[in-house]
């Protein structure tokens, strides 16, 4: 099997064409390195380090769709993974698909299928397959997974400037009186194609949480001059506190041609020292901390404290749109 593709899945039916029989591919899964994806459907041991979650759900894509009637439509998580759209930790293990049906929804180890009404302007083609629309995708999602989770698929695509949220809002008129549309009604409230990264918007579900006031995102600081002191992830204006999730100079966000990421890590701090010397207190936060919310809302919390009975910060507040 040295000439298979190591990012596609090797289907029996095409192993079987090429001479190779049954007891082979046994022995290869056994001894070979090889795995079964989905029965009748094999990753080499290379497809198995190159590929991530989002990369392997492709891949068992590939091999569950031919067997599936006409009628189903890819939804849910392996629509988002095909539309692109951020996940954070939903699984997944299966494939899901919908059908217009009222009931008989199934869940296998492989697939689970959806029964749901579902309208032509709910479906479009990609690849070849038949999938939700990015709008049907995210209010399914709204509907089945957790709070935080739904807000970082549903953020992600808002951040398309051609999806508006009554589009979100009316594929989900679906599914009012069935379980879940009350989480998903509160979810699409909270949706902000502001937020930047799932990082981003993990930390306003958690701000949300810890009762803080809602903070502007994305917002521009100016100094007395006009002049850019620069965008900040939340701004609690009022309060004179800016909110800085620090995931994004480990990703590059700020990383210019030629920069290495320790220039990236001396610009960012120049940054907040100038926002600082106007005024501002920056209360900062890692991924880990979105494990400990509660470290976050105490970080926020003292420099707000400290802010309180100063003067306003100098210079201007633009605030994105």
């Amino acid at each position: 099997m040295d000439d298979e593709p190591t990012h596609r899945p090797l289907l029996r039916r095409d192993a079987l064409a090429r001479g190779f029989t049954d007891g082979e591919l046994r022995t290869l899964c056994r001894s070979g390195g090889w795995a079964r994806l989905r029965p009748g459907s094999y990753l080499s041991p290379e497809a198995q380090e190159l590929l991530d979650d989002r990369a392997r759900h492709r891949a068992l894509l590939t091999a569950t769709l031919p067997g599936l009637s006409r009628d189903a439509v890819v939804s849910h998580q392996s629509a988002a993974v095909l539309h692109g759209l951020s996940l954070w930790q939903i699984p997944l293990d299966r494939i899901h698909v919908t059908r217009d049906k009222s009931s008989g929804g199934r869940r296998t180890r492989h697939l689970h299928s959806h029964s749901a009404p579902l309208s032509t302007d709910d479906v479009v083609e990609l690849g070849g397959a038949r999938v939700t629309t990015v709008a049907r995708t995210v209010a399914d999602l709204c509907r089945t997974v957790p709070f935080e989770r739904a807000v970082v698929v549903g953020d992600a695509a808002l951040a398309n400037p051609d999806l508006a949220r009554d589009a979100i809002g009316s594929a989900l008129d679906y599914a009012a009186g069935r379980p879940g549309h009350p989480a998903a009604l509160r979810a699409l409230a909270f949706l902000d194609g502001r937020s930047e990264s799932v990082g981003e918007s993990r930390s306003r579900a958690a701000l949300d949480a810890l009762g803080l006031p809602s903070p502007d995102l994305q917002a521009s600081l100016l100094d007395p001059d006009g002049l850019l002191l620069g965008r900040v992830d939340f701004l609690f204006a009022d309060a004179g506190v800016v909110g800085e999730f620090d995931g994004k100079v480990k990703y590059g966000k700020y990383l210019r041609r030629g920069q290495d990421p320790g220039d990236a890590v001396f610009a960012e701090k120049q940054r907040e020292d100038r926002i600082r010397d106007a005024g501002w207190e920056v209360a900062r936060w890692t991924w880990r901390d979105l494990d400990h919310p509660d470290v976050i809302g105490t970080r926020i919390r003292r420099a707000m404290n400290r802010s309180a009975g100063r003067r306003r910060p100098l210079g201007a507040v633009l605030r994105a749109n």
